[in-house]
């Protein structure tokens, strides 16, 4: 009962499936006016397709009607005979995701059916009526979830492409930093919970609303009772914790955490993994064949044969942060707009993602920018009012 004669079948039900939320939400998104439709199932559709591979046995030969998950000859007997001890790893460490971003989601009120992403509104206004219904189709509706399809194949590599071999040392330390990447992830969801709730208690005391509930830091999971100060709430958005490391903890995690996820079957000793350097060209070799023009197809050829397909299986880890540089750009695009010079002088001090290069920043403000230069960021973004210019 296929619908895409033009695909492999050990991907059909997740395509059907990806048609399926792609087309629900689309219409959603018109009856309702609300594009955000595909946020509310992001927390759900990247667990469901790893289910369905690490479940493999379970699911019958044949599909009894559309859209119900199966398990298509084409996987072979290895895949279904039992289930992979990797690919069962990874779905408990997906559900684990799962479970921490649903409350995030959950507690924002994101659920919420009349909720959508700011970022639309402002894109509305930007683009013509007709562009931003092709944006919703294409990219808001289809490609989205494209993505949250593509998330499920390193679960697919470990349960289908791999022998169900028992877990070895690479897959233990993966695991330990999956969720130690988790566990920082929602410090930082923690933590930016929490500054709005004492920023939206400080702007409505200095207006003597009294609806907004008072700010109780013994509310606040551990790690996010932080000692904000009235500069951090007249600012307007949170520079304390994680975010004073980087500008966005929350989505660098989210990135590292699908990263691991990637590498996970790929590093394991069971092929198809990532080439080791013995299969590689000596960089002796390389550097000849590239003074060499002869030498140059022969090369190409070798290079492509090695790493092509690692870059295949590297494609969910690769698209994933593609999407994420783009849409945190255009947040801070929107961002830096409300905020201006302060968000301007975060974007200076601090990096948009890794930790690293926030200390590359603060040693070139220092080394390159002068004392005063250094005094007046530093006030901007963290409000540090013993710190005056001069």
């Amino acid at each position: 009962m296929s619908l895409f004669s033009f695909i492999p079948r050990e991907f059909d039900w997740p395509a059907q499936f990806c048609l399926l939320t792609t087309l629900v939400t689309w219409v959603a998104s018109l009856v309702t006016s609300n594009v955000s439709q595909v946020d509310r199932l992001w927390t759900f559709l990247p667990t469901i397709y790893t289910a369905y591979y690490a479940l493999l046995p379970l699911w019958p030969n044949t599909q009894p009607f559309l859209f119900f998950p199966y398990t298509p000859k084409a996987l072979g007997w290895a895949s279904v005979k039992d289930f992979s001890p990797r690919a069962l790893l990874m779905f408990g460490l997906i559900f684990t995701w799962m479970c921490r971003l649903s409350y995030n989601t959950y507690r924002r009120g994101l659920f919420n059916l009349k909720d959508e992403d700011y970022r639309w509104a402002v894109l509305r206004t930007q683009v013509p009526p007709w562009l931003f219904q092709i944006i919703n189709l294409t990219f808001i509706s289809a490609i989205q979830n494209v993505i949250l399809l593509l998330l499920g194949l390193p679960t697919y590599v470990a349960a289908a492409l791999q022998p169900h071999t028992p877990l070895t040392a690479s897959d233990y330390v993966l695991a330990a930093c999956a969720l130690t990447i988790l566990g920082l992830e929602f410090t930082a969801d923690n933590q930016q919970f929490a500054f709005h709730a004492y920023k939206h208690s400080v702007l409505a005391k200095d207006k003597n609303d009294t609806s907004v509930k008072a700010y109780n830091a013994d509310e606040q999971w551990p790690g996010a009772r932080l000692a904000w100060s009235p500069d951090d709430a007249h600012r307007g958005f949170i520079t304390r914790g994680l975010w004073r490391y980087s500008r966005h903890p929350n989505f660098a995690c989210e990135q590292s955490f699908w990263w691991v996820m990637t590498l996970l079957p790929l590093l394991s000793p069971s092929p198809p993994n990532l080439p080791l350097q013995s299969e590689l060209p000596p960089l002796r070799t390389i550097l000849i064949a590239l003074t060499n023009r002869d030498l140059h197809k022969p090369l190409v050829d070798s290079l492509r044969t090695t790493l092509v397909p690692s870059l295949f299986y590297l494609t969910p880890a690769v698209v994933l942060s593609a999407l994420f540089f783009s849409s945190t750009a255009y947040t801070e695009e929107i961002t830096r707009g409300k905020y201006k010079d302060a968000y301007k002088a975060y974007q200076k001090r601090v990096a948009m993602f890794g930790p690293t290069t926030t200390l590359f920043k603060a040693l070139k403000l220092r080394l390159l920018g002068g004392e005063k230069e250094e005094k007046r960021v530093e006030r901007l973004v963290w409000g540090s009012p013993q710190l005056k210019i001069e």
